[in-house]
């Protein structure tokens, strides 16, 4: 049987790190790529994932990449996972720094990785009948909410990119997969985007019933790679149950209401 492989990025934690566990369970060859290298070499102990350091934002790391990747065989699938957000402020009181940070890591460093792994995945779609790229985006991306801003912003770019890319990629034996998850509990986002503010950071998901955590989103993610390959998720939503928008989320136990609405 063959050994497929893919490359994740933003693979350091959260979802990305879960993506590389779930992917290197499922028997793929896995190339972890994030800027944190004592991160990546605890994953790579604990996994056997291969690892790269990299700072996507910089492209004389991407190319540094694809040079990497083309010398070490060849790659099936691609994971664009890297992203994050900064701020909850309004248009008007935002940093324009947070905006072009989110722009940069959301959507640029997407867009370098993209172009220069597609040319070494159109070769893996060869080998293995189908080639994938999936682009972790949010719903964020889809839904516009007060003070998502930049970050909204942002992911409408990723999920639009993502878009053109499956309409410019038509004929050819290719996935583009969008997977958007909705709120998702891990150890770094909501800290990152409140500047490090480890109690504003908790306190998003206080007394919500069960967030997602980054292993259910590696879980669809990787079942969206290997479908046959014949089918294609372009677009898979994922939320908690207690999640019906960004904007509204249900506190406390669920509970089914009576008919009356009791």
């Amino acid at each position: 049987m063959s050994v497929f492989r893919v490359v994740v990025t933003g693979a350091s934690s959260g979802i990305g790190a879960a993506t590389v566990r779930a992917f290197r369970a499922a028997g793929w060859e896995v190339l972890g790529v994030a800027r944190r290298e004592d991160r990546l070499r605890e994953l790579a102990e604990e996994t056997g994932a291969s690892v790269f350091v990299a700072d996507l934002t910089v492209q004389s790391d991407v190319d540094a990449l694809r040079d990497h990747v083309e010398a070490t065989g060849p790659v099936h699938a691609l994971v664009n996972n890297a992203g994050g957000a900064k701020g909850l402020e309004s248009v008007e009181a935002s940093s324009v720094e947070d905006w072009a940070w989110m722009f940069e890591v959301n959507v640029l460093a997407l867009k370098r990785v993209t172009s220069a792994l597609l040319p070494l995945i159109r070769r893996g779609a060869t080998e293995r009948g189908v080639g994938d790229v999936v682009n972790v985006t949010s719903i964020a991306g889809h839904t516009a909410y007060v003070g998502g801003g930049g970050y909204n912003a942002a992911k409408f770019a990723a999920h639009a990119l993502t878009a053109v890319l499956r309409l410019e990629l038509s004929g050819e034996p290719l996935r583009v997969i969008e997977v958007a998850p909705g709120m998702v509990k891990t150890e770094e986002f909501a800290l990152v985007r409140f500047g490090g503010d480890r109690a504003r950071a908790d306190a998003v998901y206080d007394d919500v019933p069960e967030p997602l955590v980054a292993e259910d989103v590696a879980e669809v993610i990787v079942d969206a790679v290997t479908k046959p390959r014949h089918v294609d998720l372009d677009l898979v939503v994922v939320k908690p149950v207690a999640q019906s928008a960004p904007h509204l989320v249900a506190k406390g136990a669920l509970a089914v209401r009576t008919p009356d609405g009791d």
